[in-house]
């Protein structure tokens, strides 16, 4: 494409939407509205997803000592569990340190322990916390060295972690559906919007189909003009979401403290490589499926 040619298209754009202001404005609008929601959405989708990896690398499996194992048995656990092809993680916990842990935990009233904290006295177990590769693996690791010689007893929140991995993956199939859905809805409502605005110039295109016009000359100026406004449609949510994000971030963090969040810079970043190719893609997708029916002279 020639620069002459893209300056004519881009100034028969710029025409038409200062030409069609009220449509062109709807145009904007239905843009906007959409990805504003779809933008809400990767925002809160995007905290979910850390607050839900958050839980998953806290989550692990410890393995408390039989009593009865000696060492050469403990040697033989820790050699299996090191080799296990599923296990990133293998931590030796004495009962000692175990001890200084729960001391730790009870803060002031460390006191209690006074008088079973050290040697024989002690009643907890030597054991191993052990972290898996992929997190949801866990229950099925657990199962499997359940029988491991020199376990006595086995923890992983069982009861618990199975309802959270089925949540988050569910969650993140409505996620992947909601948005989906979203880009539909925009293409539909967009397409739609732009059609109105195709029809008042109807007359105008055949006109230019008779005198012998290319379908793609027609056709460049409205993708000109479909991409105009998907980028502006695109550019109004980000900064919407952009104060509307820091500001939530700045009440969050004053009164719910320990809830994790991705900071403002970094969500902004990934969300604008969504939003602004899409409201690009769907401003021309729009254009381009009102403008086809008019071509057929």
């Amino acid at each position: 494409m020639h620069i002459r040619s893209l300056l004519y298209f881009l100034g028969e754009a710029l025409k038409s939407i200062a030409r069609n202001g009220w449509m062109s404005i709807a145009s904007v609008g239905v843009v906007s509205i959409t990805l504003l929601l779809l933008g809400s959405f990767m925002v809160i989708s995007f905290n979910v997803a850390l607050l839900t990896q958050d839980i998953k690398e806290q989550i692990q499996i410890v393995i408390y000592l039989d009593e009865a194992c000696d060492e050469e048995t403990r040697l033989e656990l820790q050699r299996m569990l090191t080799l296990h092809p599923q296990m990133e993680e293998v931590r030796y916990v004495s009962k000692d340190e175990a001890m200084q842990r729960l001391k730790k935990q009870l803060g002031d009233r460390a006191y209690l322990l006074e008088g079973i904290d050290t040697g024989e006295e002690n009643p907890l177990r030597d054991s191993y916390e052990l972290k898996t590769k992929i997190p949801e693996d866990i229950p099925l690791v657990a199962e499997e060295i359940a029988d491991y010689p020199g376990v006595g007893h086995l923890d992983y929140g069982q009861g618990v972690v199975e309802p959270l991995f089925q949540f988050t993956g569910i969650m993140r199939w409505i996620g992947l559906m909601f948005m989906a859905g979203l880009a539909l809805t925009a293409i539909f409502l967009i397409a739609h919007t732009i059609r109105l605005t195709v029809y008042i110039r109807r007359k105008e295109i055949m006109i230019m189909k008779y005198v012998g016009a290319t379908d793609w000359f027609i056709r460049w100026p409205f993708i000109f003009e479909g991409l105009i406004l998907g980028l502006v449609g695109a550019v109004i949510p980000l900064i919407v979401i952009y104060y509307g994000y820091q500001a939530a971030v700045i009440w969050l963090k004053s009164n719910i403290y320990f809830l994790p969040l991705i900071p403002t810079e970094n969500i902004m970043k990934e969300i604008t490589r969504v939003i602004i190719p899409l409201g690009v893609v769907l401003g021309v997708l729009g254009s381009s499926i009102s403008v086809r029916r008019f071509l057929k002279v």
